[in-house]
């Protein structure tokens, strides 16, 4: 544990030395601002609007590829400049240093999301637009939760990957999947199937892409469940019920030990080949 703050602390300080913060922090800002000048001032619908669609499907596409190519790239670079094999004369294991660099760089990016999304409800107050407390507050959760989730698969990716161009590929890869195409592939694979089992693919498929996991949960909590059909009325009634919120920051959990457990024990065991 003392290893894991130790990286975690190095990690927080190089981050705020480093200007690819400060610049995902003007780019995240800047894209608020905009979006929420342009989409504020709707009247709500049972807590979903034209501004918290738009704000959802935006952050979508924008935040997952940049956290993945922040994360991965952070990982590759520590392995190409030699910076790993040094760290790890001081018997540091490959989890610990994982570990380390998630909650750095977790650290580092809540903090950036806070900072755009208070800068962005300043601004829109002095513009004189509706947009209340519990609306930054939903962003700023969902987002977070989006973060957290791509970060893990990030860290996987430069962990598994031999350079930062290898880890580049690979984290456009993973976001092309799971963002760009994914409604695209799924309908593909549901027409092949039988009726039968349309419903349980819906529900598997929504667990294997936490994008949309973490969209559809936070739809439904918002109370705009029914935009996604009766196919996910149980899913209306699981997410606002008592085990909702629970079994759904437990499967974050699995998903966040999930990827950076494997990729250190597939880590581990590629260089004891090597």
């Amino acid at each position: 544990m003392v290893h894991i703050l130790t990286i975690a602390k190095r990690e927080i300080k190089l981050g705020f030395r480093n200007s690819w913060t400060y610049s995902f922090l003007i780019l995240f800002t800047l894209f608020t601002i905009a979006i929420l000048l342009l989409q504020s001032g709707v009247q709500s619908t049972e807590g979903y609007t034209d501004i918290t669609g738009t704000m959802m499907n935006m952050t979508l596409y924008l935040l997952p590829l940049l956290t993945l190519l922040l994360g991965s790239v952070s990982v590759a670079v520590e392995k190409e400049n030699g910076h790993w094999e040094l760290l790890s004369t001081y018997a540091l294991t490959r989890m610990s240093f994982l570990w380390g660099k998630w909650i750095g760089l977790s650290v580092i990016l809540l903090t950036v999301l806070a900072f755009s999304f208070g800068v962005a409800g300043c601004i829109t107050f002095l513009f004189g637009k509706s947009l209340s407390l519990g609306t930054l507050v939903f962003f700023w959760i969902f987002s977070s939760i989006l973060t957290i989730i791509y970060l893990g698969i990030s860290i996987a990716i430069g962990a598994l990957a031999k350079s930062r161009w290898q880890a580049l590929i690979g984290s456009i890869g993973v976001w092309f999947i799971t963002i760009v195409i994914w409604p695209l592939l799924l309908i593909s694979i549901l027409s092949l199937l039988p009726y039968s089992m349309l419903y349980t693919i819906l529900e598997v498929s929504t667990f294997l892409n936490p994008a949309e996991l973490v969209r559809i949960f936070s739809m439904m909590k918002i109370g705009a469940g029914s935009v996604f059909g009766p196919e996910y009325n149980q899913w209306v009634t699981w997410a606002n019920g008592p085990f909702g919120t629970p079994v759904f920051i437990g499967v974050v959990i699995i998903w966040i030990i999930m990827t950076i457990g494997f990729s250190a024990f597939i880590w581990e065991r590629r260089d004891q080949r090597e």
